[in-house]
């Protein structure tokens, strides 16, 4: 069964900066693709950023590039979202997806989702 599980979520101030991670299991992790996407309150799913079976390809919603990072360890099933400069229009429920091959073009399976809150 895939399981992906999130954390790292929580109130951060305007400016500040946040890690969340998405523990991976029930299937080869470093065998697909992954995905961050969010939903902020009141609003549809967004695409946040994405990265391929091996790290070596990245991509990020035009609006989160030069602040957030994805990140993956292979070794340890686990993927990451290094999120600076966070803004109040980040608030927002972070859901980590996997996607249907080693690239970033579908997604099947999404975990429960961290809440992420910028406010002062």
């Amino acid at each position: 069964e895939v399981q992906l599980v999130e954390s790292g979520g929580g109130l951060v101030q305007p400016g500040g900066s946040l890690r969340l991670s998405c523990a991976a299991s029930g299937f080869t992790f470093d065998d697909y693709a992954m995905s961050w996407v969010r939903q902020a309150p009141g609003k549809g799913l967004e695409w946040v950023s994405g990265i391929s079976w091996n790290g070596a390809s990245t991509d990020y919603a035009e609006s989160m590039k030069g602040r957030f990072t994805i990140s993956r360890d292979n070794a340890k099933n686990t993927l990451y979202l290094q999120m600076n400069s966070l803004k109040p229009e980040d608030t927002a429920v972070y859901y980590c997806a996997k996607s249907t091959s080693r690239w970033f073009n579908g997604m099947d399976y999404w975990g429960k989702g961290t809440l992420v809150t910028v406010s002062s």
